[in-house]
């Protein structure tokens, strides 16, 4: 892929998630930066408004029929076994980039609950870390990595019930 189609591709991605904001009523504020892989990176562009910066995991079950998206709080770490325990879900390990693209039409590096919009079946199921509920703000990727969405508490909670996806907070660590 040459730069002006991936350019073209994290537009696209980008303003797929701000129609469904829009179509919804979904109040946010984006900001640009450069692109960031990780969550260090991330951190890096991250403006400290008073947001907390969330951390995206996607997971399938051993038997890969079930896929799942884990949002955290981006400053705290969790192990797989201690995450298997928590979710009680068998044994689980990263979903592969095909699994990524075909369930929630991202590549790695842009995870982020707004790739739900595209999964049109609602085959993933979220966990969200119930600590998370405490911060009046969450940031997310837009689905591409050189953007960052601030999001409030009420607006998330509206953007979860329109995606139609199941979800459910939980407790992920403890604090």
């Amino acid at each position: 892929m040459n730069d002006s189609s991936l350019i073209d591709e994290r537009k696209t991605r980008r303003e797929r998630v701000f129609a469904f904001f829009e179509d919804h009523e979904i109040e946010y504020e984006v900001y640009d930066h450069p692109e960031a892989h990780t969550m260090e990176e991330a951190l890096r562009y991250w403006h400290d408004d008073g947001s907390r910066y969330c951390k995206n995991l996607f997971f399938r079950n051993h038997k890969g029929n079930r896929h799942y998206l884990v949002v955290l709080d981006g400053s705290r770490t969790l192990a797989i076994h201690d995450l298997e325990h928590r979710l009680h879900q068998g044994r689980l390990s990263f979903a592969s980039e095909q699994r990524m693209e075909r369930y929630l039409g991202l590549r790695a590096g842009s995870v982020s609950p707004f790739g739900l919009i595209n999964d049109i079946e609602n085959h993933v199921h979220l966990f969200i870390d119930r600590n998370l509920l405490a911060a009046s703000k969450l940031c997310f990727h837009p689905n591409d990595n050189t953007a960052t969405v601030t999001i409030s508490q009420p607006m998330f909670t509206r953007f979860l019930n329109a995606i139609g996806n199941s979800y459910e907070y939980i407790d992920l660590y403890e604090v």
